[in-house]
C-alpha cells in the first residue's frame, strides 16, 4: 500500500509539464482582454450608451432600460468575437460559491435556419428556480419563482465560450437570495452616511466607496493522494491523520523559495487571473506546509469580492491541469496552521482620499480620527453580528489556533494611534498624529527604514495596519460579501448616529470642527473597551474581554442568534440593507448549512472508522498474534514472555483502540440517525455541536493512535507527511 502511494505521487507528476506555458507578451498586452471594459465599450458601444453605463458605475444612477438593448447587442457582438456562443447571469447563492445556468445566443427559425439573439430583457433580468438554493424558508417548493438582475458595476467577462454576467438574486417579492444585494446596499448606505460626515469638511460632494484588499491563503496537496483520502474529498479536511514529525515547527516554509511545480501553477493562475482583470500582485509560501497566498490590489468592495470568488473558481481548474487539489478549508490539517482570507476593508473616495489615513493637517488628522473612532464604536457595538458574519463549521476550527485570531472580536491600533486617542482623551485641542518615523540600522550601504504608525498583531481580529481595518478573522473559503456587508452596515449607523449628535452640537451653538471633535473624543471614549494591543492568545485576555462587554460565546450555533437580534433588526432595517425576514433566512441557511456539514463530517468518519481503518488494524492485529503464538510453539512458556512482551501490549493497545473506536461509533451512528429525523433549527444544531463534533474528536484519538501502530505499509490512507510535503 505505501510503495502504491509513492507511485501514486511520481504518475501525478510525470503527467505536469515541467515548465508553465509562459504568456507571449508582456502582461499590459493582454490584461482584462477577457472583460467587457471601458477598453471593449469603446469598440462596441456607442459614445451615448458608454455614457449611460459611466453614469451608472461612477454615480450610482439606474440604467435607462432603453439603453439595454444597445448595450445587450454590443455586448453579445464583443462575446461572439471573444468565441462565446452561451451567455449566463453568474449569481452568488447562500451556498458560498457561485451559480450560472447557460443559455445560447441561438435562436432557431424553423426551416433550418437560426440566428444569434441577445436583447435588452435578457441582459437585465432572467429566471433561475429559487426554491433550490438556500433561502432559510423565503422559497418553498411550490414558490420556484425567483430573479437575477444585472449588476453594470461588475463588468461582464468570458470564460471559455461563455458570456458571465454578473447579478443579483432576489425572490419573486423582493427578498435578497444571494451575499451580493445586501452587499450593495450596505455600499449605498456606507457612501451616503460617509458623504454627510464629510459636508463638516467641505468633502460633501466627494463620491465614496469602501475597498477591499483580500489575501487568499490555500493548500495544495498532490491530486491521487487526495483522491485516497475520503475525507478530503467529502468534507475538505482530514478527519483523521497523526501529525507529521516535520510540519512547520522549524519556520523554514514562510517566504521560502517556491517549489517549482507550485510556481509554474501560479504562474498560470496569474496569466488566467490578468486576462480577467483580477489584479493579482503578491505570492508567496505561507507558514505552513504546502501552504500558499495570493493577493491583489485593492478594488471596491463589490468587484474585489466578485473576483475573489471568480479566481477561488480559477485555481480548481487549473490546479486539476497540475496534478494538484486546491484545499480552500480553514483548518484541512490538525495541529498546523488553518488557512484565512484576510480582508483589509476601508472607505476612500473616487478622487484618492483614504479615509483611514492619517493626514499633514489638523483638519485632515481630525478627519482620520473621526472616521477611526466611529468605526471603533461600529465594532464595539456590533462585535457579536461580526463574529456571527465570519463563524461556521469550518473557521470554528481555525479561530484561535496556531496563527489565526481568537474568536473574540477586539481591535489591534498600534502605539502611535491608541496614544493619538489617549491624548485627546485629556484635551480639548486637536493631537498631532505622527507620521512615519526613519532609522538607520548603522549599515553605511544600507538606507534609513521607514517604520509606519502602526506594528501589527497577529492575534488580532481586526487591526489597524495604517490605512486600513485587516480583518483576519475570516475563513479562507468565504464569500467575503458576508463580512464587508456587515462592516458597511454597522459603519453607516453608527455615522448616521454621530451625524446626529454633532448637529446637536452646532445648533447648540459649536463651532464645527469643534463640535466634530468633541463629539470624536466621546465616541472614543464609549468604544475604548474594544481596543486591545496585546496578546489575544492568553487565557487573561479571555477573561478580561468579558469583563470589557465583549461577546465570548465559542458555540457557532449560538452566535448565529446576533444576526437576528432586535438590534440587528433595527441596524438592518434603519439602513434599508436587509429586512427582518431576510435576516431570519440568513440564520436559518446558516444553521442548517452548519448541521449538514457537522452532519456529512460525522458519515464520513464513520464509513473511515468501520470500513478502513478497523479491517487493517484487526489484520495486522492477527499477524501480531500469529507471531506470538508462533513464538509460543517455538520457545515454550518461559522464554516465550519474555521475548513477546512488546508485542502482547501491542496487540492489548491495538485492541483497546479498536474496541473504544467502534462503541464511539456506534453512538455517533445514533446521534446521526436521531439528528437526521429532526427539524433543521438551532436545536438539531445545538446537538451537533454539543454532542458530535466531540465524538469526532475522540473517534479520532483513537484513530491516529492505531496509525502510529499498524505496520505502514499496510495502513489504508496517505500519511500526514505525504500530504503535506511536495515532491
Amino acid at each position: 500500500m505505501q510503495n502504491f502511494r509513492f507511485i501514486a505521487v511520481e504518475s501525478a507528476i510525470s503527467k505536469v509539464p515541467s515548465k508553465a506555458e509562459p504568456p507571449a507578451k508582456e502582461t499590459s498586452a493582454y490584461y482584462g482582454c477577457n472583460v467587457f471594459d471601458r477598453r471593449a465599450m469603446r469598440k462596441y458601444l456607442s459614445e451615448e450608451t458608454r455614457r449611460s453605463i459611466y453614469e451608472t458605475v461612477e454615480r450610482g444612477a439606474t440604467l435607462d432600460r432603453n439603453v439595454a438593448n444597445h448595450v445587450a447587442e454590443g455586448m453579445k457582438r464583443w462575446a461572439m468575437d471573444m468565441g462565446a456562443t452561451h451567455y449566463t447571469h453568474w449569481f452568488q447563492p447562500l451556498t458560498g460559491g457561485t451559480a450560472e445556468k447557460h443559455d445560447s445566443f441561438a435562436d432557431p427559425r424553423g426551416h433550418g435556419e437560426s440566428i444569434e439573439k441577445f436583447e435588452g430583457k435578457l441582459l437585465f433580468q432572467q429566471e433561475p428556480d429559487a426554491s433550490s438554493f438556500p433561502s432559510g424558508g423565503l422559497r418553498n417548493t411550490f414558490e420556484a419563482r425567483g430573479y437575477t438582475a444585472w449588476d453594470p458595476s461588475s463588468p461582464a467577462f468570458v470564460i471559455g465560450d461563455t458570456l458571465c454576467i454578473p447579478t443579483v438574486f432576489v425572490s419573486y417579492t423582493g427578498e435578497a437570495l444571494d451575499y451580493k444585494t445586501p452587499l450593495l446596499k450596505s455600499d449605498s448606505a456606507v457612501t451616503k452616511a460617509t458623504k454627510d460626515v464629510l459636508s463638516y469638511f467641505g468633502q460633501e460632494n466627494e463620491v465614496v466607496h469602501s475597498y477591499l484588499g483580500w489575501e487568499q491563503e490555500y493548500f495544495l496537496v498532490d491530486k491521487d493522494l487526495y483522491m485516497q483520502r475520503p475525507d478530503l474529498v467529502m468534507t475538505g479536511r482530514t478527519l483523521v491523520g497523526h501529525d507529521s514529525a516535520k510540519n512547520q515547527q522549524l519556520d523554514d516554509h514562510y517566504f521560502a523559495a517556491i517549489p517549482p511545480r507550485v510556481l509554474d501553477f501560479m504562474r498560470d493562475l496569474e496569466y488566467e487571473a490578468y486576462k480577467l482583470g483580477i489584479p493579482v500582485k503578491t505570492r508567496h509560501n505561507e507558514v505552513a506546509p504546502n501552504q500558499f497566498e495570493i493577493a491583489p490590489v485593492y478594488e471596491q468592495a463589490n468587484l474585489a469580492i466578485d473576483h475573489n470568488l471568480l479566481l477561488m473558481s480559477l485555481m480548481q481548474n487549473i490546479a486539476e491541469k497540475h496534478g494538484f487539489e486546491v484545499l480552500l478549508h480553514e483548518k484541512p490539517f490538525a495541529g498546523i496552521n488553518g488557512s484565512g482570507k484576510h480582508c483589509n476593508w476601508s472607505l476612500g473616495t473616487e478622487s484618492g482620499i483614504g479615509l483611514m489615513s492619517p493626514g499633514k493637517t489638523d483638519e485632515e488628522n481630525l478627519r482620520f480620527l473621526c472616521f477611526m473612532a466611529n468605526t471603533l464604536k461600529a465594532v464595539y457595538d456590533n462585535n457579536d453580528l461580526l463574529k456571527a458574519a465570519v463563524l461556521n463549521a469550518d473557521n470554528a476550527h481555525r479561530l484561535g489556533a496556531s496563527e489565526a485570531p481568537p474568536a473574540i472580536i477586539s481591535s489591534f491600533l498600534g502605539q502611535q494611534v491608541s496614544g493619538a486617542f489617549e491624548e485627546l482623551l485629556k484635551t480639548k485641542d486637536m493631537v498631532k498624529i505622527a507620521g512615519k518615523k526613519g532609522y538607520s540600522l548603522g549599515i553605511p550601504q544600507v538606507p534609513e527604514l521607514l517604520v509606519d504608525n502602526t506594528d501589527r498583531n497577529r492575534t488580532s481580529p481586526f487591526a489597524f495596519t495604517g490605512n486600513r481595518f485587516e480583518y483576519r478573522a475570516v475563513g479562507s473559503s468565504a464569500n467575503c460579501s458576508g463580512p464587508i456587508t456587515v462592516l458597511n452596515t454597522i459603519l453607516a449607523a453608527q455615522l448616521v448616529k454621530f451625524k446626529a449628535a454633532v448637529d446637536k452640537r452646532i445648533k447648540d451653538g459649536t463651532p464645527v470642527l469643534q463640535a466634530v471633535l468633541d463629539e470624536t473624543r466621546e465616541t472614543y471614549k464609549a468604544a475604548k473597551n474594544v481596543v486591545f494591543d496585546g496578546n489575544g492568545y492568553s487565557d487573561e485576555w479571555k477573561a478580561e474581554a468579558k469583563k470589557r462587554g465583549l461577546d465570548c460565546e465559542t458555540s457557532v450555533p449560538l452566535c448565529y442568534n446576533a444576526l437576528d437580534s432586535k438590534k440587528a433588526v433595527k441596524l438592518f432595517k434603519d439602513t434599508g440593507v436587509m429586512s427582518q425576514v431576510e435576516l431570519e433566512s440568513r440564520k436559518e441557511v446558516f444553521l442548517e448549512i452548519y448541521s449538514k456539514k457537522i452532519a456529512i463530517e460525522g458519515r464520513v468518519l464513520s464509513d473511515l472508522t468501520t470500513n478502513h481503518v478497523i479491517p487493517v488494524a484487526i489484520s495486522y492485529q492477527n499477524i501480531l498474534l500469529s507471531n506470538v503464538k508462533n513464538l509460543k510453539d517455538i520457545y515454550g512458556d518461559k522464554d516465550f514472555r519474555k521475548m513477546a512482551a512488546s508485542q502482547m501490549d501491542l496487540i492489548k493497545c491495538i485492541s483497546e483502540d479498536i474496541s473504544a473506536a467502534e462503541s464511539l461509533v456506534d453512538e455517533l451512528d445514533a446521534l446521526d440517525a436521531k439528528l437526521r429525523s429532526a427539524a433543521d433549527g438551532m436545536g438539531p444544531a445545538k446537538e451537533y455541536h454539543d454532542k458530535m463534533v466531540p465524538l469526532l474528536e475522540e473517534i479520532r484519538k483513537h484513530v491516529d493512535s492505531l496509525e502510529m501502530m499498524v505496520d505502514d505499509q499496510m495502513w489504508p490512507l496517505p500519511k500526514y507527511r505525504e500530504l503535506l510535503f511536495i515532491h
